[in-house]
């Protein structure tokens, strides 16, 4: 009978970590030396979660209303970085101001908009918070699915976000950072 081995928390209790820029970062993910499926967070790499079919349900759905919604000068994105200080997090959607030739080059560096949908990464996603109030981000939605809620933060203060409000099950919600743009819950977590 062998015994499997453990692997050690990462990160390691009083192991040296050496964190990377985001210039870095990007060095080393076009070569090849990081994997495509990660993003860099306060100056770490973090491989992403893969995708429920509910994650997706909910994103296509979710951008598909927005794209209606959206005033001409605005568009929406997905899964696509937004350069920050130390991170360059990929929101599932954000809503950017401006033409898509704008951000040829470089990336966005904040958004209108951004939405998270949490399935079971929701202490993840909320880690994200703090890059995209630093980046200026002017609402930032959770969308938790088997809870069938939004969490909304809005007005930033030293990089963080000061207004955080639950909404649902059921009821609907008006985005500030997107006016005109209101979703009924019940019909949004509809199966």
């Amino acid at each position: 009978m062998t015994n499997a081995v453990q692997s050690p928390p990462i990160p390691l209790h009083g192991a040296p970590l050496w964190p990377l820029s985001v210039a870095a970062y990007r060095v080393l993910s076009e070569s090849g030396l990081i994997p495509k499926n990660t993003e860099l967070l306060y100056g770490f790499v973090y491989t992403k979660m893969s995708k429920s079919p509910l994650h997706s349900a909910l994103v296509r759905r979710l951008a598909r209303l927005l794209n209606q919604a959206l005033p001409p000068g605005y568009f929406v994105d997905s899964e696509q970085p937004i350069a920050c200080k130390d991170s360059e997090p990929e929101p599932d959607l954000a809503v950017l101001h401006g033409a898509e030739e704008d951000f040829w080059n470089p990336h966005p560096d904040t958004a209108e908009f951004v939405v998270e949908v949490c399935i079971t990464s929701h202490d993840y996603d909320r880690s994200k918070l703090r890059a995209y109030a630093g980046a200026a981000v002017k609402e930032c939605w959770l969308i938790l699915g088997p809870e069938k809620t939004i969490e909304v933060y809005r007005q930033r203060k030293d990089g963080q976000f000061t207004e955080h409000t639950l909404h649902g099950p059921g009821g609907t919600l008006t985005s500030a950072a997107l006016p005109g743009f209101t979703l009924s819950l019940d019909a949004f977590f509809a199966e």
